[in-house]
């Protein structure tokens, strides 16, 4: 790590702490993340409607986002990362608490709080640190740690499932979360003292999330619209569909996740870089939600078409390469670029297409919710299906690179 800082950051700009930080808080997201799914299960046994409801709670954040910056902006941007952090301290450190479900769902939205308000400032400091000309390497670097740490911290829970379970018996399973809940606020915690320094530059983000609309975007906000709506019928009822459907433990979804996130820091990204760069934006906009298409179909409908061992299988494959296909979504911002005049003028595009993303996924998953509980996975992810191939036709609108 200390040789790559060297390469892309600047001397004594403390980048190598920087960025153990965000391996170390990588790992912590890791944990929560490969637990959250079946804690809401195992005990609150919600169904769909109340996961949908969790869900737009836990995106509200996100929506807020640009207020939440705003009330920051006079803190330096190294002092959001740690306030943010601590957010989700507090509310992880809540959920040791055997709250009712209400209670519940607020100290998940608390922790997301905390998870979107550090988003837009790793990025910033990223950016800050590196040297002249490095930026999109040293964005590439932060990735690679937090896809790390996403790895670690499933396969930790794995490890501590499978312990708790098959080595010792008679562990309570609400003893196993704990656990993991307690170990996500030391590492959290671990991260912001990574991010402290005795001279620390004042920096700030130097541009603050806007919204922007104009007329030749109409295609990249009607793309963002489909992409947000297909991405939240994944996020948040691929992982429920295993648990509920496949029954799936906490142990077999962290191994899942961790081969996901494994795969996709190792090779996806990678795959999809060059597939944009032979094939061209236009082409991999068209082609991967047709692919996507195919993928939610068979999500939804695997248990009626293939034996039940298979169908797990079938399943635990197309989560993986939705995962992967996530990528794409760079080649819909290339095509914002080349509409962009100026990079401040990106910049706002972008982040209005991210609150576009935000405000279908809190409303969607409501709807979601709502005909998963009524109708089945299986219409649930036809809808998924539908939305994709939707994004593709808007993706034939676009003109060809040569053309323009």
């Amino acid at each position: 790590m200390k040789k790559t800082c060297l390469q892309i950051c600047k001397p004594d700009s403390g980048a190598v702490t920087f960025f153990t930080g965000i391996l170390v808080w990588g790992v912590g997201m890791g944990c929560f993340n490969a637990v959250f799914h079946n804690f809401t299960v195992d005990f609150y046994h919600i169904g769909g409607i109340q996961r949908g409801v969790l869900e737009f709670m836990r995106e509200t954040p996100g929506v807020l986002l640009v207020a939440v910056l705003a009330f920051l902006s006079r803190f330096s941007d190294w002092r959001v990362l740690r306030i943010g952090t601590l957010i989700s301290v507090a509310a992880v450190l809540l959920m040791l608490i055997p709250a009712p479900w209400a209670l519940a769902v607020g100290f998940i939205t608390f922790w997301s709080l905390g998870e979107h308000t550090v988003m837009p400032v790793r990025q910033s400091l990223a950016l800050m640190l590196a040297k002249d000309g490095k930026g999109g390497e040293s964005l590439g670097f932060m990735t690679s740690m937090m896809n790390t740490g996403t790895v670690a911290g499933s396969l930790i829970v794995a490890v501590v499932f499978y312990a708790g379970t098959k080595l010792m018996d008679g562990v309570p399973l609400r003893a196993l979360y704990d656990t993991v809940f307690v170990l996500v606020a030391v590492l959290l915690l671990a991260s912001v003292v990574f991010s402290m320094r005795k001279a620390e530059p004042g920096a700030r983000m130097t541009r603050r999330p806007k919204f922007y609309f104009h007329r030749k975007y109409s295609t990249f906000y009607a793309l963002e619209l489909f992409y947000g709506a297909r991405k939240q019928v994944f996020f948040t009822f691929g992982p429920f569909v295993l648990i509920t459907y496949y029954g799936m433990a906490t142990k077999e979804v962290a191994l899942l996740f961790a081969f996901s996130a494994f795969l996709t820091a190792l090779w996806g990204g990678r795959l999809v870089g060059r597939l944009v760069d032979r094939w061209g934006y236009r082409n991999v906009m068209i082609w991967d939600t047709v692919v996507l298409a195919v993928v939610c179909v068979l999500y939804g409908f695997a248990k009626e078409i293939f034996p039940p061992r298979v169908a797990l299988a079938v399943v635990c494959v197309n989560y993986v390469l939705d995962a992967i296909l996530s990528n794409c979504s760079i080649a819909t911002n290339l095509y914002a670029r080349t509409l962009s005049d100026t990079q401040d003028e990106l910049s706002a595009t972008l982040s209005t297409g991210i609150s576009i993303n935000h405000v279908i996924t809190v409303f969607y998953a409501i709807l979601g919710g709502w005909i998963f509980e009524e109708f089945g996975p299986g219409a649930l992810f036809t809808t998924a299906a539908v939305m994709s191939l939707l994004n593709s036709a808007f993706a034939l609108t676009v003109p060809r690179p040569k053309e323009k």
